[in-house]
């Protein structure tokens, strides 16, 4: 039922990925990056701001798979927004991984009003960058990061829409308008953090319920999000751990647990809003 999502333009995305955020370069995210596309994993998300991109593309090639069966997304930094520099960016994330093409490429945030008189106009000129791109073929599918609804309106205003929002997702931090306008509007979303970086593991809440299933509460997170039709990216550089992010396709959480959940009051959010972050 959740081995893909497919997004607006009829490509397929696999539909757990491994998180590489504060994974460290090198030999680090090599291992981890290949020893997860070995036990099970088929879709990577990195970022240029995560400065591993060149370990995660040693991973890839270490892992022995075909690169047409590894869907790879990474990100562009907020200083490379713009269109020359954001042509320039990809052209170095490409070179970085070792790849003649990515499988996705979002914005990584948005620029805001606070910072920016012309952030509207920031987003659209990368946007149209990024649209060129993937007309080209050097990206499949084209999204973006941390955007809310007013962040998105301009750019369904043009000849491509964006096909993924990634935003911040967990238990206690639902961001339920955004959810709801990227659904209306034929945009998956993803969930960055969708252990909340950890900090929602320790909910007894959360671990009486997991125990409901004998799982531990980062699968009940991850699934969690799966049944809401989110596409969740955990993160771990534990073995152990990344094969129980994994391994969460023969429970179904009830609809009576999934409300309770659900009606939690917010904790474990990174204080990262899009509109107040000065990076």
């Amino acid at each position: 039922m959740y081995d893909y999502f497919t997004l607006g333009n009829g490509v397929k995305i696999p539909s757990i990925g491994l998180g590489t955020w504060d994974t460290p370069d090198g030999e680090t995210a090599e291992n981890v990056v290949s020893f997860a596309l070995r036990n099970g994993y088929s879709h990577i998300d990195t970022a240029a701001a995560y400065y591993n991109e060149a370990g995660v593309g040693k991973g890839i090639k270490a892992s022995g798979l075909p690169r047409e069966q590894i869907f790879v997304t990474s990100k562009l930094w907020n200083t490379k927004r713009g269109y020359e520099s954001t042509k320039k960016a990809f052209e170095k994330t490409l070179s970085d991984l070792g790849l003649d093409y990515l499988d996705l490429y979002l914005i990584h945030w948005p620029a805001n009003q606070k910072h920016f008189s012309d952030a509207d106009k920031i987003n659209l000129e990368t946007w149209r960058a990024m649209t060129e791109l993937y007309l080209a073929g050097k990206i499949r599918a084209i999204g973006v990061s941390n955007f809310l609804p007013h962040h998105l309106k301009p750019l369904m205003e043009t000849q491509v829409k964006p096909m993924v929002d990634q935003i911040e997702y967990h238990p206690g931090y639902l961001q339920k308008e955004a959810v709801r306008f990227c659904k209306d509007n034929g945009i998956l979303v993803e969930a960055w953090s969708p252990l909340g970086r950890g900090r929602v593991l320790s909910d007894e809440r959360l671990a009486r319920l997991a125990g409901h299933y004998g799982k531990s509460v980062a699968q009940l997170c991850v699934r969690f999000a799966l049944q809401n039709e989110i596409l969740p990216l955990p993160k771990s550089v534990t073995e152990k751990r990344i094969l129980e992010n994994r391994d969460v396709m023969d429970f179904v959480i009830s609809d009576e647990d999934m409300a309770e959940i659900e009606s939690m009051g917010e904790f474990g959010w990174s204080g990262l809003h899009p509109d107040e972050v000065d990076f």
